[in-house]
């Protein structure tokens, strides 16, 4: 193994080999250089563990290469089912759904009902998700709520009226609520914030692998109208039939492949490392940012999140980009059936094109804010490219073309900016705990947006759906607000912070990214 060498200008005055990590930490503090570089990876930070000297960067580029294969598809591909059983709704109401079981009312309007309902549950059961995905582990933990919640989904196909329907909805909710932000958590403490274009790339991948479910899941939902009769049953049932099998199938590979936290060496999911390597990914982690290590559950700095008024801000974002993301994934195909003129089919498969657009300006963004390490400037590019997708799509009235080139605008920044608001939270957050109440508070704002963007979209503003475009239009503003809010405080804690007046998230090297 070949052994790193190290820069030049890093000097550990009175170092002696085997000296105990601890007190070198310790004496690094002390005379640490608190400016903010160019290039932190030439700098010492104030945390030193002598494994980092051990691995060149190729060897470590391996290492964390052999991680993201076990790691980010199969969390990805667990995802995408997620989405695809939450939003199929859409799918089916175009297939006979909305007809059979006489979703077509205003008082109440019984789509928006059984849309909206996962939402409810689904907020309520997010807060202690994160405790549960530490206590049981994430394989055993988010495999079995993906198995419970396909085995609702198959249910689906079998409801016989609406009120059926909104009972499974809010059983789904409960389900679905522990998945995004136990990934979310697991993910976070695998990787570094930006060095070597880590968390925010892989953030953009996961999310990617899952759009598939929206980009894809149409087409899939129409060659699933194909077996209509099949059995009796009619094409929007076996909808949902199939596609709980599919998430059935996800779930057992879950449980067989998912991994562990790296912290927990007793765990058999991890054995692919070694434990040297295992250590390693501490190590980084640490020197990053300093809470790779287990703490010791305590609800005092669980709650004691809640403190901090950025980690509200952060949810917010989160919720007003997923308004746009699920008033989308819900309505979309209604209306380019209903109001935009295409037949069953083409609604359907008209779905895809705007999503894999969506995928490229995901990628690019996460791209762009790893290299040049700017997650706020990413938020806000993605919000005003939605802003201009939904003024087209609302005021184009009399061109078809036009208005579906505003669906690819609003689909691509609505949806590339969940994982970069992701990366923009995981970016500024230090403490195991805190980023577990991050995580659930992320997901429950993201699941109120969801509840404004089920109901936004009313049959009785077609064909213009003036009112919900200005209320996503609206939620988009509030986004490029609060990261204008979020970028001034940043700078000027910085500053502060580079002058040794204050100490941000508990550790002196700390720096907020803007």
């Amino acid at each position: 193994m070949a052994l790193r060498q190290e820069p030049e200008k890093l000097h550990f005055d009175g170092f002696v080999p085997g000296t105990d990590a601890k007190v070198l930490n310790a004496n690094l503090s002390s005379d640490y250089d608190k400016s903010y570089p160019e290039n932190l990876d030439d700098v010492a930070p104030p945390y030193y563990d002598p494994i980092l000297d051990r691995y060149t960067d190729a060897e470590i580029k391996r290492i964390v290469r052999r991680i993201d294969i076990r790691l980010i598809p199969l969390c990805g591909l667990m995802y995408c089912v997620s989405l695809l059983d939450r939003t199929n709704l859409s799918s089916a109401a175009i297939a006979g759904m909305t007809t059979e079981l006489n979703l077509i009312t205003r008082n109440p309007d019984r789509y928006s009902v059984i849309t909206l309902v996962f939402f409810i549950t689904y907020v309520i059961a997010q807060p202690p998700t994160t405790i549960l995905t530490r206590f049981f582990g994430p394989r055993i933990w988010l495999a079995t709520i993906t198995l419970a919640w396909g085995v609702t989904m198959i249910g689906f196909g079998f409801v016989k009226d609406w009120k059926a329907l909104v009972g499974l909805r809010l059983l789904l909710g409960v389900l679905e609520s522990g998945f995004f932000p136990g990934v979310v958590y697991l993910m976070s403490t695998w990787y570094r914030r930006y060095r070597v274009d880590e968390v925010g790339k892989r953030y953009s991948v996961f999310y990617l692998v899952g759009s598939l479910a929206a980009a894809f899941g149409g087409i899939l939902a129409f060659g699933l109208m194909q077996m209509e009769g099949l059995q009796g049953y009619r094409g929007w049932r076996w909808i949902f039939i199939v596609e709980g099998c599919l998430t059935c199938l996800v779930a057992i590979l879950g449980y067989i492949f998912l991994i562990s936290f790296p912290d927990n060496q007793k765990s058999r999911s991890i054995r692919f490392l070694s434990e040297e390597e295992r250590q390693l990914i501490i190590a980084r982690v640490n020197q990053d940012r300093g809470d790779a290590d287990f703490e010791k559950f305590s609800f005092k700095k669980w709650l004691g999140g809640g403190a901090d008024w950025k980690i509200w801000a952060y949810g917010l974002c989160f919720g007003c980009t997923t308004t746009v993301s699920y008033a989308l994934a819900y309505f979309l195909p209604i209306i380019l059936n209903r109001e935009l003129g295409f037949d069953t089919g083409a609604a359907q498969c008209l779905v895809a094109p705007p999503y894999a657009f969506a995928a490229i300006i995901m990628i690019l963004t996460g791209w762009y804010g790893d290299k040049y390490r700017q997650r706020g400037l990413c938020v806000v590019f993605n919000a005003m490219l939605c802003i201009i997708g939904l003024a087209v799509m609302g005021w184009a009235y009399s061109d078809t073309r036009a208005r579906y080139f505003g669906v690819f605008l609003a689909t691509a920044g609505a949806n590339a900016n969940v994982p970069s608001v992701l990366t923009y939270q995981a970016n500024n957050i230090r403490g195991q705990w805190k980023r577990a109440f991050c995580s659930a508070t992320l997901v429950g704002m993201g699941a109120l947006g969801g509840i404004v963007g089920s109901t936004v979209f009313r049959s009785e503003d077609s064909p213009t759906y003036v009112p919900g475009l200005s209320v996503a239009m609206g939620s988009q503003v509030l986004i490029l607000l609060t990261v204008a809010a979020l970028t001034l405080t940043f700078k000027a804690n910085n500053k502060k912070a580079d002058r040794g007046e204050k100490v941000l998230e508990d550790s002196p090297s700390f720096r907020y990214t803007a």
